[in-house]
């Protein structure tokens, strides 16, 4: 980092990852599906909470009422096809996931979900900048929706557009967090197993948003890489590179701060940056130890001053936000 940047934020380096290793080989749920009542309505809770003073809170308070349309729309979800038991077989024979996203078909039925969730949404919000998108989102065809969604989940920026691009990641989510859910339904969660490599989810095949450890008696200290689409939590050895899958060159970088000093505090001290130098990549990490209200997104989100001290040591983001993308200035 540079002199500036050191100043604010601290580095501290861990030994002993084959340790760490052994020790996560306890018998412990390998998976932590997404839990339909939970998911998006703690999401927005957390939000809510981080909002508070927040150089960010408009931004935050929004992103809150648009979790809170994702839990309504969840709890009663439209039909949609699944994978068959072949299918999922296929899929854990290869070691791949049952509903990869960028490959995945998306039925029409998710498109006329998004725009309901959109209408719980514009129903929340006053007039202004952020309605006026929600609504014009809304009057958007299918064909255009639809081609958003694709470059959203190929991780593609030319082309986007990017003020509504939180809008449709929602609905994504949402369809697809509703598939993995459905799908363990008709299933068991046993079609979801170890997939290579072991850094995409085991469900739907997409990078992390960050990782969490965990608290708990099975889980307690324990590290889960968290699905930015489809919310699972997958077990993910500490001090491993979560995009190269190195073990050497691991490092820790934190925003300085007093963790009980106003908002900012619910996030200094429970989000670290784990760097990697073999890769050059980061991943942030929360911690339930430190906050047990930790939420993987909303913190995530929460905490963009340090993702601006990282990246300025040179370091380059490994996980994704659909909440906070980025692409050219083109609308579709």
């Amino acid at each position: 980092m540079t002199e500036s940047a050191s100043n604010a934020a601290r580095t501290s380096r861990l030994l002993d990852p084959e340790q760490i290793a052994i020790q996560a080989g306890r018998q412990m749920p390998f998976l932590r599906l997404p839990q339909r009542a939970k998911l998006f309505a703690e999401r927005a809770l957390r939000l809510r909470q981080l909002s508070a003073g927040h150089p960010m809170r408009d931004y935050l308070l929004f992103i809150a009422e648009l979790a809170q349309a994702q839990h309504q729309v969840l709890q009663d979800y439209a039909t949609v096809p699944l994978p068959d038991a072949a299918a999922c077989d296929s899929a854990a024979r290869g070691l791949l996931p049952p509903l990869p996203a960028t490959l995945w078909t998306l039925d029409a039925a998710w498109t006329g979900e998004l725009r309901r969730l959109l209408g719980v949404l514009a129903g929340r919000l006053p007039a202004g900048p952020a309605l006026d998108v929600v609504q014009r989102v809304i009057a958007t065809d299918d064909a255009t929706l639809n081609r958003q969604a694709d470059l959203l989940r190929n991780g593609m920026a030319r082309g986007l557009d990017m003020a509504a691009a939180p809008l449709v990641a929602a609905g994504l989510q949402a369809y697809f967090s509703h598939l993995v859910l459905a799908t363990a339904t008709a299933h068991g969660e046993a079609v979801f197993g170890r997939t290579d490599p072991a850094t995409g989810c085991p469900c739907c095949g997409s990078r992390p948003t960050a990782s969490v450890t965990r608290i708990g008696a099975d889980e307690s200290g324990h590290r889960y890489l968290a699905c930015s689409l489809c919310a699972t939590q997958w077990h993910y050895v500490r001090i491993k590179c979560a995009h190269c899958e190195s073990t050497r060159g691991i490092s820790y970088q934190q925003l300085e701060g007093d963790a009980k000093d106003g908002a900012r505090g619910a996030y200094l001290g429970a989000v670290k940056a784990e760097c990697c130098d073999s890769c050059g990549h980061y991943l942030k990490l929360v911690a339930m130890e430190r906050d047990p209200e930790v939420e993987p997104m909303a913190d995530d989100l929460a905490s963009v001053a340090l993702d601006l001290l990282v990246s300025e040591a040179g370091h380059q983001r490994a996980g994704v936000n659909l909440m906070l993308v980025f692409g050219d200035a083109e609308s579709p």
